[in-house]
């Protein structure tokens, strides 16, 4: 294989700067990233849609493109696994802001959850318990997971069942908002409960 050597004594074969150079302009068409576009589909024959959203058939690549070039318009290989490779006859720069514009949308209905903490003792007083309540709201709404540590020390090891009831309390003020994930859970001097958020069923 013929090799390259590039300034800076760095070796390629000519296969690979064929790769590295073809996404440069070649004529008046820069091949696209993502899409094989009119001249970069280098397969014989394609199955094509015309711009009507018809199906045409098989045909060979050539006279895709001349057809493509007639309208103004583009061929677009929008599905390369089949075979032959299914290509459309499209405005890509239209096709590409639409796939994009779709693309980010869904990107912003997509939210990773995160799971916030929310610390108690047995013996909380009221005002920091409705503290508490109100925290874990704001990180419910936000659309993450809550998980109650009840923490116990000393003596207050003796009645974890004061921990659980007022993590119990918690649990009904959010049901409006959360469920739990699963069982109340005891490791060492903690219990812990996780509340996820309700999810969201769609009305008729």
């Amino acid at each position: 294989m013929p090799i390259i050597i590039l300034r800076g004594g760095i070796y390629f074969p000519l296969r690979i700067f064929y790769l590295i150079r073809i996404n440069v302009r070649e004529g008046d068409v820069v091949e696209n990233k993502r899409f094989r576009i009119n001249q970069f589909i280098r397969v014989p024959e394609v199955r094509l849609i015309d711009s009507d959203g018809n199906q045409v058939g098989i045909v060979k690549t050539n006279d895709a493109l001349s057809m493509a070039q007639a309208k103004g318009l583009d061929l677009v290989e929008i599905s390369p696994m089949a075979k032959p490779p299914v290509c459309k006859i499209i405005n890509f720069s239209k096709f590409k802001y639409d796939t994009e514009k779709k693309e980010k949308e869904a990107r912003k209905k997509q939210r990773i959850s995160h799971l916030k903490e929310v610390r108690i003792r047995p013996r909380i007083g009221e005002h920091d318990l409705e503290v508490k309540i109100k925290h874990a709201r704001e990180f419910i709404e936000h659309g993450d997971k809550v998980q109650l540590t009840a923490m116990f020390s000393g003596r207050e090891m003796q009645h974890k069942e004061l921990g659980i009831k007022i993590m119990d309390r918690i649990k009904d003020s959010l049901a409006d908002i959360a469920e739990p994930e699963g069982r109340t859970s005891s490791m060492g001097t903690r219990v812990f409960l996780t509340l996820a958020p309700k999810k969201k069923t769609n009305s008729k």
